[in-house]
């Protein structure tokens, strides 16, 4: 791929143009550092569930309500970014999350246990995930290094649930799971001099947009965009999304201890589905310039429907679950260089955060019910089988979802 004649210009408050690569560098290790916490909850289940005398179900519960938190935020996180620019937005989230994090090892109740893992850390991901930083991407990088770059920031946020999992065990064993989490806090303050390079104001449309549709408020928007039904397919097939990367990520450590594997084997096959997930999303990046975005996510839904249907009917091994790591890992975040692609597509950069977190609100409440019903109906019953072949029924039922979209930017009168 040949760079741009010219770099791209985030004009700070100094007015000065930041290069491309340096935003790429800058947003990669914000998707990095928000991301790779909080995909290792799945670890503290156990340990945390034993100290304090809990069911499955309290933990379950307080990331749920992270989950359904972090996508009612995003809509309004990515509103505030449109209008007043990323870098606030980044701090603000980056320091909710901290102080989550920090009370969560405190968290002896399950009230301070949902305050913490459950509200302040959802609104801190809110305004402080790769969701900002693929917005930022989308408003900062040439046409010819858009798709590239969300592909690069999904497998950045991959690469820090590749290191995170192994990090976490370690520290566990050295320090304890409560000063851990203190440790984790406090490397999320590092989000706050790289959010300078992400620097966007309140976004002016293009000629051709204004020409469009000068006036538009953020209202009309997304008005606009709950009215197109392509939009709402997408947004209905990224539901399973969440559901399964929620379910997998927070319940699968516990249930491979279940089968008689360590926590160690929770903690690798969870590091395997972020090293896996870094070639995916960024094959998914690629292929998003190159074929039907449509075609490409029905795809990887139905890949990870049969990659869960063979784990669940196979024998439970070590070799197993490393394999079903790497198949679910390629496909794991593969959804959001094309689903993003499509927004873009669809409505243009203007308020991109925006629709994209209204897209991610529906990915976020199928998360608050994978950990949910995954807690509820393991006290139930003592097992996850029924939330594994849910899960497989999803995949073929958003594979089918998605075929309908129509890849066009959406029709807007030209006024004169």
């Amino acid at each position: 791929m040949s760079a741009p004649s010219s770099p791209p210009a985030a004009s700070g408050r100094s007015g000065a143009a930041v290069p491309a690569i340096l935003i790429l560098i800058a947003g990669s290790a914000v998707a990095l550092l928000t991301f790779g916490p909080r995909s290792v909850f799945g670890l503290f289940l156990l340990p945390m569930s034993q100290e304090f005398g809990w069911g499955r179900d309290v933990f379950g519960f307080a990331v749920a309500i992270q989950n359904l938190l972090w996508g009612v935020g995003s809509p309004f996180a990515g509103a505030l970014a449109d209008r007043f620019g990323t870098v606030r937005v980044l701090c603000c989230g980056a320091l909710i999350y901290a102080a989550g994090l920090a009370l969560m090892a405190y968290a002896t109740t399950p009230g301070l246990l949902h305050l913490s893992a459950g509200v302040l850390i959802g609104f801190g991901l809110s305004a402080a995930s790769f969701n900002l930083v693929l917005a930022a991407f989308g408003k900062l990088l040439p046409n010819e290094w858009k798709s590239i770059g969300f592909g690069l920031a999904t497998a950045a946020g991959s690469f820090g649930q590749f290191l995170f999992p192994p990090l976490t065990r370690g520290l566990m064993d050295t320090i304890g799971w409560h000063e851990t989490l203190l440790v984790f806090g406090a490397s999320l303050l590092i989000v706050l001099p790289f959010s300078l390079a992400l620097s966007t104001r309140a976004a002016a449309p293009s000629a051709a947009s204004a020409a469009q549709a000068p006036q538009q408020t953020i209202g009309a928007a997304l008005s606009e965009a709950l009215r197109h039904p392509s939009y709402v397919l997408l947004v209905l097939g990224f539901f399973t999304c969440g559901f399964q990367l929620a379910f997998v990520t927070v319940h699968m450590p516990a249930f491979l201890v279940d089968k008689g594997m360590s926590l160690s084997v929770g903690a690798y096959t969870l590091a395997l589905i972020g090293l896996f997930n870094i070639l995916g999303s960024l094959t998914a990046g690629y292929l998003s310039n190159r074929m039907s975005r449509k075609v490409l996510l029905s795809v990887i839904y139905a890949g990870r429907g049969i990659a869960i249907a063979v784990f669940v009917m196979s024998p439970i091994t070590a070799t197993s679950c490393y394999v079903f790591g790497a198949a679910m890992g390629f496909l794991w975040l593969s959804t959001v260089p094309p689903t993003s692609g499509l927004v873009m597509l669809m409505f243009g950069t203007r308020y991109m955060a925006m629709l994209y977190g209204f897209a991610f609100f529906s990915h976020q409440v199928g998360g608050f019910l994978g950990v949910y019903l995954g807690g509820e109906i393991y006290e139930a019953t003592k097992s996850y089988d029924w939330l594994w072949w849910l899960s497989v029924a999803l995949s073929f039922a958003s594979a089918a979802i998605n075929l309908p979209i129509r890849e066009r930017p959406v029709h807007r009168p030209v006024t004169v």
